[in-house]
């Protein structure tokens, strides 16, 4: 899989320098600095994943399953993948929360779903919405095969619509994760707060906000459209007076978001 995070991508960075200037007539001072600095920083995910509870063996055969899947040029790759560290992370907060309603906006094979459901105690409801049919078919196999899947309410099609339904429907929820589409996910939020989809309580939390690096180290000097979206995101909920937010460093970033006014 290549790198799609900050820390990966400056690994790898890192490791083609050093690569590169090993043997040459740089003052070796630099090249072990350069050493060491490669070391901390390819090290880091390794490290975290080792030091974090590991995954549920229902968990870690979806992501082997959604690894093996030939994906191609289309718009799905392995890489969006929550994966082992997020994923705990999130049944972290569903359990320390104590989240009996919770709604995924972006569901994609469902490991993050899986991985919140496992938290979740008997009665509980987790609404995961997707637009892809392929995506949609591997969770639903993982999700039967778990004796936690049955937590899990998919709805297929625009998350967009399935937003509106369910506040038609009264519905609200205490946490929400939201990793979908990044041009829409300004639009997101506000249907989360105007529709007042968001409990009193809750907690938005938002994947993909540091986005390679993007917002403020674009590789080629300018952001892709999706960087250029997470980056307006950013500074948008920053000026928000409704909520307050952390961006935590992890995977690719992660923003926790509550509402305040």
């Amino acid at each position: 899989a290549r790198p799609v995070t900050p820390v990966g991508i400056a690994a790898e960075l890192l490791a083609s320098v050093v690569g590169r200037l090993d043997g040459g007539t740089v003052d070796p001072d630099v090249l072990a600095d350069l050493a060491r600095a490669h070391s901390l920083v390819a090290g880091l995910d390794d490290y975290v994943a080792r030091c974090t509870s590991p995954a549920s063996p229902a968990l870690v055969a979806l992501e082997e399953r959604t690894r093996a899947e030939p994906w191609g040029d289309g718009p799905l790759e392995q890489e969006m993948l929550s994966g082992h560290v997020e994923g705990a992370f999130l049944r972290m907060l569903v359990a320390v929360t104590g989240a009996r309603r919770v709604l995924e906006i972006g569901m994609f094979t469902g490991y993050s779903a899986l991985a919140m459901a496992e938290a979740m105690p008997d009665g509980s409801r987790l609404v995961a919405c997707e637009v892809d049919e392929r995506a949609v078919a591997i969770a639903r196999e993982a999700f039967a095969a778990s004796s936690r899947g049955a937590v899990v309410d998919v709805r297929v099609g625009p998350a967009a619509e399935t937003l509106y339904r369910l506040a038609l429907d009264g519905e609200s929820f205490d946490l929400v994760f939201l990793d979908a589409d990044k041009a829409g996910y300004a639009a997101y939020l506000d249907r989360l707060l105007d529709l007042d989809l968001l409990a009193p309580d809750g907690v938005v939390v938002v994947d993909n906000t540091l986005l390679q690096g993007e917002p403020w180290a674009p590789a080629s000097g300018t952001p892709t459209p999706p960087g250029a979206a997470i980056a307006d995101f950013n500074a948008r909920v920053a000026a928000d007076d409704r909520v307050e937010q952390v961006l935590l460093p992890l995977r690719d970033g992660v923003t926790l978001i509550r509402r305040v006014a």
